[in-house]
């Protein structure tokens, strides 16, 4: 599974559809955003947000 299928922080079970503990910074795209951001147990998330909604499509091991 890859981290853009899960539903959740693997590390600490925060939905990815909840608001992020951090938002780290946000780039506009031609197509939508790219949000940064940091969960509350130190994960960095990379999300896009776009027509199809959001999706993580990274994220690193707790900071």
């Amino acid at each position: 599974m890859t981290s853009a299928q899960r539903e959740a922080c693997p590390h600490c079970g925060w939905p990815d559809r909840a608001e992020p503990f951090q938002v780290v910074s946000r780039h506009g795209t031609a197509a939508g955003h790219t949000v940064w951001t940091r969960c509350g147990c130190g994960s960095l998330q990379v999300r896009v947000v776009d027509a199809c909604g959001m999706r993580v499509l990274s994220r690193s091991g707790r900071g």
